[in-house]
């Protein structure tokens, strides 16, 4: 699939600093080892797994789920181009093998039936309609009886939270993110599920809550 652009496109650093600096600012900002220690185990991968990793922007967890499974087969989508060549310059340095590819997290179906699909810290700073359709995706990439698991800023319950998103807010847009801080990610999920869908996992980071959602694709009625 060639590269893809979107005028409101926003990279993985936000609009005001380099995508270089995105691995820095996530170990900064949002107890960064927490939260993707906490994924990787919900996530749980197997070996002979295929996972696809939605959004993987610089790489980070698509990596870690490889060196955690070797022989998982690992395919990571994200529309930045310098962010998947940081990812593969990483990987290349570790001497590990992943599947970088160009693509939208409403791609996600393209590129076939995965046993897991996961994402994080996307959904936030995509416009509304990528968010509902990027969900939808992510549900039709994942196989019968798979898993489906997003970490993202969702609805900010506290208001010491709300004031600690308004960095990500101010990096990423007020119009994209504002719909998370809402709840739509719960609301969407719900919507998809046809129940209602708590986060699993939840923390507190310097930028807002960051909390974890996981659904076996058996539990959805509507997609």
């Amino acid at each position: 699939m060639a590269d893809v652009s979107r005028e409101d496109f926003t990279p993985a650093a936000g609009r005001l600093l380099p995508t270089s600096t995105y691995d820095r600012l996530l170990s900064l900002l949002t107890r960064e080892a927490r939260w993707r220690a906490a994924l990787l185990q919900i996530l749980a991968p197997e070996p002979g797994e295929r996972i696809l990793d939605v959004g993987c922007g610089t790489g980070s967890f698509a990596l870690l789920i490889k060196k955690t499974v070797p022989d998982a087969v690992v395919v990571g989508i994200d529309p930045d181009p310098e962010a998947r060549a940081i990812a593969r310059n990483k990987a290349l340095a570790a001497g590990i093998s992943v599947d970088w590819q160009p693509g939208f997290a409403s791609d996600a179906a393209s590129f076939g039936q995965f046993d897991k699909v996961v994402s994080s810290l996307v959904f936030h700073q995509v416009p509304i309609e990528e968010k509902r359709t990027g969900l939808v995706a992510m549900f039709a990439a994942a196989r019968p009886g798979g898993l489906v698991c997003v970490a993202d800023y969702a609805k900010q319950q506290r208001w010491l939270m709300r004031q600690a998103f308004r960095i990500v807010q101010s990096a990423d847009g007020w119009t994209n993110t504002q719909p998370n801080v809402d709840g739509f990610l719960e609301s969407e999920l719900a919507h998809i599920c046809g129940r209602q869908v708590d986060p699993t996992w939840a923390i507190d980071t310097p930028t807002g809550t960051i909390s974890i959602f996981d659904i076996q694709t058996n539990d959805v009625v509507q997609r």
